[in-house]
């Protein structure tokens, strides 16, 4: 029996079998948990269900996180699947891409600003606000996806990197406003991982390079070592933590100077 049997999760954000969201759900899967699923429009659609189906899952629901509507209307839908929700994944950030090139004062727009923290951070306030009925009484737990550019400076992640610092501090205001009702609110922050999400930010191939140079494993982390991290945080064995953000990535976020 896994360490997640009986638990009910939902993951938005997956699109692709090498995207984080995807090794959240296999280690979850693994270790028990029933799985429901969002995709973003009809583009994604028939990616999505064939890899629910592939994690046990017939539940995958259309969902863009830019629409109250939309969010409310998701876990409508659940409720005529599930009498209750133990889980939420969100695994979604956004900025325009030409905010994510260049330096960051003359790429930031006041558009471009709004959207990357509409996306990439609100609609976790969203769908926890959405969500709260369903996960009351459940001692459940809600985990977010972060990056060590919402802490330092990095290349051309520009906007983004501020949109995640507004999200690692959301993750520690939502952990003491749903504390008193036994629901957990924590964070990863993973290390760089060629997605499709970051296909998005120029020179990727050598940041990606760099953290391997510089991170003590001498590697750089996979989706199935977040995947397993992630599964952890939303079980039971860690019942005790809430507002982390805990770092997966080979070590990188502790290295200075790197040893020759």
């Amino acid at each position: 029996m896994g360490f997640m049997q009986g638990k009910r999760v939902l993951i938005v954000g997956l699109a692709s079998n090498r995207s984080i969201a995807y090794g959240i759900a296999k280690a979850m899967h693994r270790q028990g948990a029933e799985l429901a699923f969002t995709f973003q429009n009809e583009k994604l659609q028939s990616r999505v269900e064939t890899m629910a189906t592939e994690l046990g899952s017939s539940i995958t629901l259309e969902l863009d996180v830019a629409s109250d509507e939309q969010i409310t209307e998701v876990f409508t839908q659940l409720g005529q699947h599930w009498d209750g929700l133990d889980c939420i994944v969100h695994s979604v950030a956004f900025a325009p891409s030409a905010a994510l090139e260049g330096d960051f004062v003359s790429a930031t727009t006041r558009d471009n600003f709004k959207v990357a923290h509409d996306i990439s951070t609100y609609s976790f306030v969203a769908l926890a606000k959405a969500g709260r009925t369903m996960m009351a009484g459940r001692n459940g737990s809600l985990i977010t996806l972060s990056y060590l550019g919402a802490e330092r400076a990095f290349p051309n992640y520009n906007v983004m990197g501020v949109a995640k610092a507004s999200l690692e501090a959301t993750v520690r205001y939502m952990a003491a406003a749903l504390g008193p009702e036994g629901t957990r609110v924590n964070a990863i922050s993973a290390g760089p991982i060629r997605t499709l999400a970051a296909a998005g930010i120029n020179n990727f191939k050598n940041m990606l390079s760099k953290a391997s140079d510089s991170a003590p494993l001498r590697r750089n982390v996979t989706i199935e070592e977040v995947g397993n991290v992630a599964a952890f945080l939303c079980s039971d064995l860690a019942s005790g933590v809430t507002g982390e953000i805990t770092y997966v990535d080979c070590g990188y976020n502790i290295a200075g100077l790197v040893a020759s």
